[in-house]
């Protein structure tokens, strides 16, 4: 099976992740993929193959080489976007693409166009995998996965490319943040491992945001609003008061590179009881600590006009940036990028807007950096992956186990 026939197959899995069932994995689809992704792997003759009943799948390349060499793992996750289907995924071969709009869906008028995707002038000649406009996709993360696999497969067949022991982790659950919490890090047994989960080629992602979420609770007095002066405490607009207080430039619509932001992502109430959620956002750890001080600071503001109990806030840590785990072993970067320029792609050094499992996983002792799968416009109809990109991303892994091997 090629690359290429590995990556359709996977997508024919509808493993979209969600946030409401409070198990893991979060969706069935999710353990039936593993299934068949173990089974793929057993005959391929891998080795210490296990899938645990949360649906982590870990499997080993032994070494081909007596010398003592550092454990490196490869890690993708299973499960798509909860923001689109990823049911009955039809995905073609745009065939050297000529830079002109791509019809996905003709009765729908669904359109990938470079008017509106710009980095699609960046594959012109190439051959792009795209959906029939009525899904997402799926490079985001089975990309990554075809990748892992066809690497492993590659340097089977070359046994002259000597690499020391190579674990392969496939999980659920990263597109909910959660990816992570059941990774049995010690199981998987690595010394650094990469994620195969960044977008277009020659992206090496080390630092990423700092998270949190914050939820605050509003309490009203309602009253007859014929008779409410000076009795009726509206939370709606007790809401209102504390989300104006917030820097509106400070928003995810305003911002770009390594700039934070706090992202209202939900709003619910009546006169009684607002409840308003937000997501916290900065790559500077200190700077990510004073935002969530002022969140604190508003609150305790609110219960000043309005009086105490009024505001209630749950804050939370999510995640935070990997770079301080990394940094002191920048090796595995430094590998990473020399692995990319071997192989013909120019390295883009980016901080992600956003989090991986590499992060967590960095943070549970894995130093774990991301790497390109090749995939654009993630989450969506209009997602597409370069073949081309997928053999890049292929060909870095195998540099890699070959660059680790050579030292």
């Amino acid at each position: 099976m090629t690359l290429v026939e590995r990556f359709l197959k996977y997508v024919s899995f509808d493993t979209q992740s969600s946030e409401e069932t409070e198990i893991t994995p979060s969706t069935p689809g999710q353990m039936v993929f593993a299934r068949y992704l173990k089974e793929e792997l057993e005959t391929l003759g891998l080795e210490e193959i296990t899938l645990d009943e949360n649906g982590y799948l870990f499997a080993t390349l032994p070494a081909n080489t007596d010398k003592p060499l550092p454990v490196i793992g490869f890690i993708a996750h299973m499960d798509t976007s909860p923001d689109m289907s990823g049911k009955n995924v039809s995905p073609r071969i745009v065939q050297n693409y000529d830079g002109k709009d791509i019809v996905l869906c003709a009765e729908e008028n669904v359109v990938l166009s470079p008017a509106r995707f710009p980095e699609l002038l960046d594959h012109q000649g190439e051959d792009l995998i795209v959906t029939d406009g009525k899904t997402l996709l799926g490079a985001d993360d089975k990309a990554g996965i075809a990748e892992i696999v066809s690497a492993v497969v590659y340097l089977k067949e070359h046994p002259e490319i000597k690499h020391g022991k190579i674990r392969i982790g496939f999980n659920p659950d990263e597109e909910i943040g959660l990816g992570a919490h059941k990774f049995n890090v010690a199981q998987f047994g690595c010394e650094w491992a990469y994620t195969m989960d960044g977008g277009e080629v020659g992206e090496l992602e080390f630092e990423n945001f700092n998270a949190a979420s914050a939820k605050i609770s509003f309490k009203g007095r309602n009253v007859h609003p014929g008779y409410a002066k000076n009795k009726m405490i509206n939370s709606i607009r007790v809401a209102d008061r504390f989300m104006s207080m917030l820097p509106a430039d400070e928003a995810p619509e305003h911002t770009e590179g390594y700039e934070g932001f706090y992202h209202l992502i939900g709003i619910t109430g009546e006169v009684e009881q607002t409840t308003v959620s937000y997501i916290i956002r900065d790559h500077d750890r200190a700077r990510f600590e004073e935002r969530k001080k002022e969140m604190e600071r508003l609150v305790a503001k609110i219960n000043e006009e309005y009086g105490p109990g009024t505001a209630t806030l749950e804050l939370r840590d999510q995640y935070y940036n990997m770079r301080e785990q990394i940094e002191p072993v920048m090796h595995i970067i430094d590998t990473a990028f020399a692995a990319m320029k071997a192989v013909g792609v120019e390295p883009r050094v980016k901080a992600i807007r956003g989090g991986t499992d590499g992060a967590q996983l960095s943070f549970k002792g894995l130093p774990c950096p991301n790497i390109f799968a090749g995939g654009l416009n993630f989450h969506g109809r209009y997602e597409f992956v370069p073949i081309q990109n997928m053999e890049k991303a292929m060909n870095v892994i195998v540099k890699i186990a070959e660059l680790v091997a050579s030292k």
